[in-house]
C-alpha cells in the first residue's frame, strides 16, 4: 500500500472525509453502478449499495408503476443510499420525477438531455443530482446548471454514447481542468486497476456498467449474459449516429444495419429496421439474433458472471495490488 499512500490514491478512495464522492453520497467506496436499461432493477441496485457502492435503478426501461415498485423493493432490501437513473429522452418524464419525489429517493442521475430541466426542482426537495455527459463542453454546462456531480463517459461505454468518440483517457483529464464539481469517470472500467487509472487522471470516483451487468443480480436475460462473457476485442461497435449513437454487439441485427449503411444513410430506413423494443428483445428477453445487445468495449475483459459481492472484492483487491512498477 506504500505506493498508494505516496500518491494519495488510497486516501482518495477510502477516506469518506477526503473523497468528494463518498462524502456527497454517504457511501463507503466511490463506486457507482450504472443505471442500465434492462439490467438495473432493485436487486442489482440494493446489492451494490449493500456492498458499499451506490446502486442505481434504471428508470429508462420501466413504466412509472414498475419504477415505483422497484424503488419500494429497494428500500426494503437496503438501508444504504441508492438512486435512480433517469434518461431525459423517455416519455412519462414528469410522472417519473414525481414518483421519485413521492418515494423519498435522495439521489438522481440524469442523462440524455438538458441538466437544467429538473436539477433545481430535485435539489429543492433535498435530492443530490448528477448528470452524465460525453464531452467537456457539456460538462461545463452541467456546472452552470448547478448539478452536484458530473459523470464524464468515454467512447468505450456500452449503450447510448457521445457522437465525438472521445475516449475516457482523453475525456477525464480535460473535463477535470474545466470544472470544480465532483467528477465521476465512466466508460471502459471493469477492473480495480482501471479505477485507479481513472482516479489518477483526476476522477473522484467511477461509474461501472458492463461489469455490473454481468452479475447474478442483474435483471437481464441469461442468454445475453452468456453471450457477453464470450466477447472479444472488436466484437462491439458504435452505430446509429443518425438517430442516437449506441454501442452494440455485432449480431444479426447489427449486420442488418450495416447493410443499410452500404446502400446509403437513409434515416427512415434505419428507424424502420430499429422498430420498437429492440433493446428489451435482446437484453431482457434474450433474443441474440434480432435483439439490440448493448454492452461496452470492456466486455472483452469480462469472462464470468459473478455475484455483486465478489465483484466488489475483486475491485478492491485489484485496486490495492495495481502498481506501475516504476517510481521517480
Amino acid at each position: 500500500m506504500s505506493n498508494f499512500i505516496h500518491f494519495g490514491i488510497a486516501e482518495k478512495m477510502y477516506s469518506e472525509n477526503q473523497n468528494k464522492i463518498t462524502s456527497l453520497f454517504n457511501i463507503k467506496y466511490p463506486i457507482i453502478q450504472g443505471g442500465m436499461i434492462w439490467h438495473s432493477g432493485w436487486r442489482l441496485a440494493s446489492a451494490v449499495s449493500n456492498n458499499g457502492g451506490l446502486g442505481l435503478i434504471g428508470a429508462g426501461s420501466m413504466y412509472p408503476d414498475i419504477l415505483r415498485e422497484n424503488i419500494q423493493k429497494c428500500k426494503r432490501a437496503t438501508e444504504q443510499p441508492f438512486g435512480v437513473n433517469v434518461p431525459m429522452l423517455y416519455p412519462n418524464l414528469e410522472e417519473i420525477i414525481q414518483i421519485i419525489l413521492e418515494e423519498g429517493v435522495k439521489i438522481v442521475f440524469t442523462s440524455a438531455g438538458n441538466p437544467k430541466t429538473y436539477t433545481e426542482t430535485l435539489q429543492k426537495e433535498g435530492v443530490k443530482v448528477a448528470h452524465v455527459v460525453s464531452s467537456t463542453k457539456f460538462a461545463m454546462k452541467c456546472e452552470e446548471a448547478g448539478v452536484d456531480a458530473i459523470v464524464a463517459e468515454g467512447f468505450e461505454a456500452g449503450g447510448h454514447n457521445g457522437r465525438d468518440e472521445t475516449t475516457t483517457f482523453c475525456l477525464i483529464p480535460n473535463v477535470k481542468r474545466h470544472i470544480s464539481k465532483p467528477l465521476i469517470a465512466a466508460g471502459g472500467i471493469a477492473l480495480g486497476s482501471q479505477m485507479k487509472a481513472a482516479m489518477i487522471l483526476g476522477a473522484d470516483g467511477v461509474q461501472i456498467g458492463s461489469r455490473f451487468a454481468m452479475t447474478q443480480e442483474a435483471s437481464s436475460h441469461e442468454n445475453f449474459k452468456n453471450k457477453v462473457i464470450s466477447l472479444n476485442e472488436g466484437d462491439t461497435q458504435l452505430t446509429l449516429k443518425e438517430l442516437a449513437p449506441v454501442r452494440l454487439v455485432k449480431n444479426k441485427f447489427f449486420h442488418d444495419l450495416e447493410k443499410l449503411y452500404e446502400s446509403g444513410r437513409n434515416v427512415e430506413a434505419l428507424k424502420e429496421t430499429l422498430g420498437r423494443a429492440r433493446a428489451k428483445r435482446g437484453m431482457f428477453e434474450g433474443d441474440l439474433e434480432e435483439g439490440e445487445l448493448e454492452i461496452g468495449q470492456v466486455s472483452a475483459l469480462i469472462d464470468e458472471i459473478l455475484p455483486v459481492e465478489q465483484v466488489f472484492k475483486n475491485l478492491i483487491k485489484e485496486f490495492q495490488q495495481s502498481q506501475t512498477g516504476f517510481d521517480f
